[in-house]
């Protein structure tokens, strides 16, 4: 039986793509069944973001419609080939998939996998819901931006409220040496406003930025970033916090947060 996790933020342009596929990468490697699944229905990244996109035949809406077998649609990554993808449909209609034909392609996927990872839209409407509805573990991503974190404590009510228990943070885009010099929240310090355990912290990258703006893949990574995802990936197969200080509570930083201050 897979472990299905949705992976999620609320607030768009966080780094979900690029952390769906570097995580089912990482994963992938370590001798693990992963499928990744866009349910961005007519704003398709991940095909993109992956290299595949030339390759798509079949995508989600054609499964729900009967048009092919689940098999059919799913693209096998050419390097690594415990890894399989699930694109999404590159036109927009909502009428067209439910939640339920979701979960039922997400059951048709569960013995043949050990983790199929989820990738929400932003934003919490109907397409979040959809996403959602079939994951039984959640990774919120966020950044040290203000609105990235209120975005971010809002999915995460959301996920409480929805019977979701399994509920977990990944931070992007941390800038070591702003942190140290306290121009950036750290990561420990938004995990603890969250109060959500930490299972990751990917640095901030120039070179990731560039491959992604000149030709969309999100792979071409640097060692730092490697570690990064690898020790995500760790974090994720134990079930443990990993390598983070991280003691739960609820402080004054949220509530600063929600009445516009940065007094950090």
């Amino acid at each position: 039986m897979a472990r299905k996790i949705v992976v999620t933020s609320g607030k768009g342009g966080v780094g979900k793509t690029t952390l769906v596929a570097n995580l089912g990468m990482q994963l992938a490697e370590r001798r693990a069944r992963v499928v990744l699944i866009d349910v961005d229905i007519g704003l398709n990244n991940l095909d993109v973001a992956s290299g595949i996109e030339s390759r798509v035949v079949y995508d989600i809406v054609d499964i729900a419609e009967q048009k092919c077998r689940t098999r059919q649609a799913l693209i096998q990554d050419k390097q690594c080939l415990n890894l399989y993808y699930l694109p999404t449909a590159h036109t927009y209609n909502s009428g067209k998939i439910t939640s339920k034909d979701i979960r039922n392609i997400v059951c048709r996927l569960d013995n043949d996998f050990d983790y199929i990872l989820i990738d929400c839209p932003a934003g919490i409407d109907v397409g979040f819901y959809r996403a959602i509805y079939s994951a039984g573990e959640a990774l919120i991503v966020t950044t040290p931006h203000i609105s990235a974190i209120r975005d971010a404590d809002k999915v995460a009510g959301i996920l409480s409220a929805q019977n979701i228990s399994q509920v977990s943070l990944v931070v992007n885009r941390i800038r070591g040496d702003m942190v140290n010099h306290g121009k950036m929240l750290s990561a420990e310090s938004i995990a603890d406003c969250l109060n959500l355990p930490l299972v990751g912290i990917i640095p901030e990258s120039d070179e990731l930025s560039s491959q992604a703006s000149i030709n969309g893949k999100v792979f071409d990574i640097d060692d730092e970033l490697n570690m990064a995802f690898g020790l995500l990936a760790q974090s994720i197969i134990s079930g443990k916090v990993r390598l983070y200080n991280y003691k739960p509570s609820r402080p004054r930083i949220l509530s600063a947060l929600m009445g516009g201050k940065q007094k950090f």
